[in-house]
Formats: structure tokens, C-alpha cells, sequence
């Protein structure tokens, strides 16, 4: 029997794998609006240059745009507000220790429905160099082509 896949997959951001090397990942809660869950069910979220923030003991998920939800009337949302992230203290206490460190970034990378509530799962990447970068690109291409040469 088939189980039923808990996690629905909402949003990716693909950009964070090309400019960073991810070192560990993290699960975290999202404190949404009534109006900002609804625009998230409806795929409506954009992670490109989103990033997280630790500001007096609270981490914060910054410009990560959230469009406003069509039947909103006036209960709308500002599209690029500083949402809350939903940790425990000692995580964020080891997050404020890496955000602190030089040539390291925290990033989303997915935000996806878990049990009906948003998580999104942050990364910990230090920043890939522009060699890097293209060293990365000959790989994918070069296991590519062995892929279409071996396929029956």
C-alpha cells in the first residue's frame, strides 16, 4: 500500500545550490497572516533572494515575496515584510554563530505545507566563487552526457 506523502512541495529556490556551497539544512515554522497562508496554498511565493536574519534573539525570513491574495480586500498583506521563523532558542543562538562568520549566508531553499501548516527548510551556504561556480556547471554537463551515452 501507497502512504500518503505528507510534505507538498510549494516553492524552491534553485538559484541557492548554483551560489552556494549548502553545508547543513534546518526545518522551520512560518509566522504567516490569514491572507499570506492562503496566496502561499495558492503557489504564489518567490524565494530568490530571500534570507534570514537574526535580530535580538529572533530569526526573521527577509525579502521573500508573498503576493497579495486576490480576494484580500483590504485584510492584504505587504508582499516583502519581515516574516518570523518559528525555532527554538538554541537554534537560533548556533544561527546568529554562523550569520556572524565571514563569507557565510543562511537561505531558504523550499517552503512546503507539512501536517497544513508552512515550513521551510533554511540552509547554512557559504558563497561560491565565480571558478567555483563554472566548475560546478562542467560537472553537471559532463554526467550529462555519460547519462544520454549509457541510456538503453
Amino acid at each position: 500500500m501507497k502512504q500518503k506523502k505528507e510534505e507538498n512541495l510549494i516553492a524552491q529556490n534553485k538559484k541557492a545550490g548554483h551560489d552556494y556551497f549548502i553545508k547543513e539544512t534546518l526545518e522551520a515554522g512560518i509566522a504567516l497572516t490569514g491572507t499570506e497562508i492562503k496566496s502561499v496554498r495558492a503557489r504564489r511565493i518567490n524565494l530568490r533572494d530571500g534570507y534570514v536574519q537574526i535580530i535580538n534573539g529572533s530569526a526573521y525570513l527577509e525579502n521573500v515575496h508573498i503576493s497579495e491574495y486576490k480576494q484580500g480586500n483590504i485584510y492584504n498583506h505587504d508582499p516583502l515584510r519581515q516574516r518570523r521563523l518559528l525555532l527554538h532558542k538554541k537554534q537560533i543562538a548556533r544561527l546568529a554563530g554562523i550569520q556572524s562568520q565571514q563569507g557565510m549566508a543562511i537561505i531558504p531553499l523550499k517552503v512546503y505545507l507539512k501536517h497544513g501548516f508552512a515550513k521551510v527548510l533554511i540552509g547554512v551556504g557559504q558563497g561560491k566563487k565565480q571558478f567555483d561556480k563554472r566548475e560546478t556547471i562542467k560537472k553537471r554537463d559532463q554526467e550529462r552526457e555519460l547519462r544520454r551515452k549509457y541510456r538503453v
